[in-house]
């Protein structure tokens, strides 16, 4: 066990987030147990990345199994191998493909926490363009060329592709107000970059470029941000999509299928090496990728991709390599760990301020175990969370001991977050492909 203090700042960060439900964003490393194998081949992953390739990735898991702590994990070692991350959750108005207004809402919340080495949090978009323009400053010192020049030459490829040559444009606008310190033409590059222009009269009025980043052009912006932060001296991109169960809740059959669509054209470029320097990493449910009417495999073409590995189900493997990526349930020692770890988070890093000693750990993981079964393995957020109300409990209030409380927690197995809570049927819309069957 480290002895090294933990900054009461972090510590309240990381446990408020976890009693919350929800993964902290920063911290993690004093928390994360287990998933070895599968970190290992998303860190091979990464490295694919920073050599020109490209990755696809579905990250499958139960509701509360931990997910989303994963991809954060991923996303800080990306960080360290000098890769752009960008992450979003999916929402009603956040979709990969749409028609009013969602696909671009959710590339303005990607771009708004885009995150490099020195800005983990996020915001680093103006952070990259700036790093951009003096390295093109520097080369042109170097080679005695204009820096204009200099930049038009960095930004050649990115023509060839689609909007390459409106991206190219709003870069070199964004240098002339470098220059000039034209505060809002810088501003105006920025917003075109973020996907905040809605209409492309306004863009053109500010920026003299003809097309803005729209709903059609979500992935192709992507592609065009993974090859520029290439040129400002980063190793690629990787794009963090969770919470895709929403794609599965859409009641529009059609909508679901234009979007899962939009998801195969992204796993063919990406199988088939059209894409370079770029990573997605897609976080959902089972019953996302596996329900034959409304996941990812009811789409054939998708399904037949995804499926997996026979030869590892029968020799009773798994395949590490497969798109999708179904991560395994913690073991109990796993989570014994993990316990542990958080004892420590909660006590700021000092052993003499444990409020809990290691048979306590044992008892409470049995207690779990006699509660909601074997499912605390699966799902460990619930179980968690009540280990940190049992410490708070205990922190407040010294006179009470924990075999006294072990008794009255109460550990609620988690809610599939694919179906409704309700014992209401799933609404279907009219253009269901089931909406017209009668008996």
């Amino acid at each position: 066990m480290t002895t090294k203090r933990i900054r009461p700042k972090e510590r309240e960060a990381i446990i408020q987030s976890l009693r919350s439900g929800v993964t902290p964003k920063v911290g993690i490393q004093h928390i994360q147990v287990g998933r070895i194998h599968e970190i290992r081949a998303l860190y091979s992953d990464i490295e694919r990345v920073s050599e020109g390739g490209s990755v696809f990735r579905l990250i499958i898991g139960d509701y509360g199994s931990g997910k989303t702590f994963f991809l954060s994990v991923i996303r800080q070692i990306a960080l360290e191998k000098k890769l752009v991350t960008v992450n979003a959750d999916l929402a009603p108005d956040r979709r990969i493909h749409a028609s009013d207004g969602q696909a671009r809402n959710l590339y303005s919340e990607l771009m708004r926490n885009l995150a490099t080495r020195n800005k983990p949090e996020g915001n680093a978009l103006t952070s990259v363009v700036e790093r951009f323009i003096t390295q093109a400053r520097q080369h042109a010192d170097q080679e005695g060329k204009s820096v204009d020049s200099v930049i038009q030459s960095r930004l050649s490829d990115l023509n060839e592709l689609v909007g390459g040559y409106d991206f190219s444009k709003v870069i070199e606008a964004y240098w002339r107000g470098h220059e000039t310190d034209n505060e809002s033409l810088k501003t105006a590059a920025i917003r075109w970059l973020r996907a905040e222009y809605s209409t492309k009269t306004e863009a053109r009025k500010d920026l003299d470029v003809r097309n803005i980043i729209s709903d059609h052009s979500f992935y192709d912006a992507l592609k065009l941000m993974s090859l520029f932060v290439r040129q400002a001296g980063y190793a690629g991109l990787l794009v963090n999509l969770d919470e895709m169960v929403n794609l599965y809740k859409l009641n529009s059959g059609q909508a679901r299928t234009a979007n899962y669509e939009q998801i195969l054209r992204i796993l063919n470029d990406c199988l088939q090496g059209s894409a370079e320097y770029l990573g997605f990493l897609l976080g959902g449910t089972p019953e996302f990728l596996l329900d034959p009417r409304r996941g990812l495999y009811s789409y054939e073409a998708l399904q037949s991709r995804l499926a997996g590995n026979s030869f590892a189900k029968q020799a009773g493997v798994v395949d590490y390599s497969s798109p999708a990526l179904h991560l395994a349930s913690l073991t109990p020692e796993e989570l014994y760990i993990l316990l542990k770890n958080l004892r420590h988070v909660f006590a700021g890093g000092d052993e003499s301020e444990y409020l809990v000693d290691d048979h306590a750990l044992v008892a409470f993981l049995k207690h779990c175990s006699e509660t909601i079964g074997e499912a605390y393995f699966r799902t460990p957020r619930n179980t968690i969370k009540a280990f940190l109300d049992l410490l708070a409990v205990l922190e407040q209030n010294d006179h009470l001991e924990w075999k006294n409380l072990l008794g009255n927690v109460a550990i609620a197995p988690e809610m599939p977050s694919g179906m409704p809570e309700s014992d209401e049927p799933l609404s279907i819309s009219s253009d269901d492909e089931l909406v017209g069957f009668k008996l």
